[in-house]
């Protein structure tokens, strides 16, 4: 018995411990590899802590009491490429990494994390190889920090709109770079809520 209670504390410990490492859940075939057991046993010592409330199930798949309580408190935030503070590049759409945030620093929604390249967005805080949090949504208010699709290139500026002439155009917020008019439709893809940077 006490073999099978320790096996069954190691297989939560290890999905806890894999969980914080890569942001998503192990395969069972995994967890086993990972207590030293075989997938069988694992499924039924699973089985068994589910029956108990030990482990819980959940949208995202079978979680421990830990888990659960941080998907409930957090968000889990991709990081998508990078985008350019200074000329305009190709979007890169490749999720590298996930972080888990707090909903209280981060709020409710659907959110992306970009790694900014370049220093046209210095002026609002921004350097080369911040963080930057992106709140998903497809409308901005003119003043907000948008990642905007441009011609299938991607750009991370400041909207605005000319009070003589109603265009509406990037701004850089870096004087040695011209703001940029639009020749073509704008596609917002979200708006930019926070900045998370290195101070060292």
């Amino acid at each position: 018995m006490s073999e099978s209670i320790d096996l069954e504390n190691k297989i939560v410990d290890f999905i806890d411990s894999y969980y914080d490492l890569h942001g998503f859940l192990p395969s069972v075939r995994t967890i086993a590899d990972g207590v030293g057991s075989n997938k069988s046993t694992v499924q039924r010592r699973t089985a068994r802590l589910r029956e108990e409330g030990i482990l819980l199930d959940s949208n995202i798949g079978v979680v421990t009491q830990r888990i659960d309580k941080l998907q409930k408190d957090s968000v889990m935030v991709g990081l998508v490429g990078s985008v350019s503070c200074g000329p305009l590049t190709f979007a890169e759409q490749n999720i590298s990494e996930y972080f888990t945030l707090p909903t209280s620093l981060v709020g409710k929604g659907e959110f992306f994390l970009l790694q900014a390249s370049g220093d046209s967005m210095i002026g609002a805080g921004i350097d080369s190889g911040d963080l930057v949090l992106i709140k998903k949504q497809s409308t901005a208010e003119f003043g907000q920090i948008v990642v905007a699709l441009v011609d299938n290139e991607t750009t991370l500026k400041r909207l605005k709109k000319s009070k003589s002439t109603n265009e509406i155009y990037l701004h850089p917020e870096n004087p040695d770079y011209n703001d940029i008019y639009l020749d073509s439709d704008l596609v917002i893809q979200g708006v930019a809520v926070k900045v998370l940077k290195d101070l060292l």
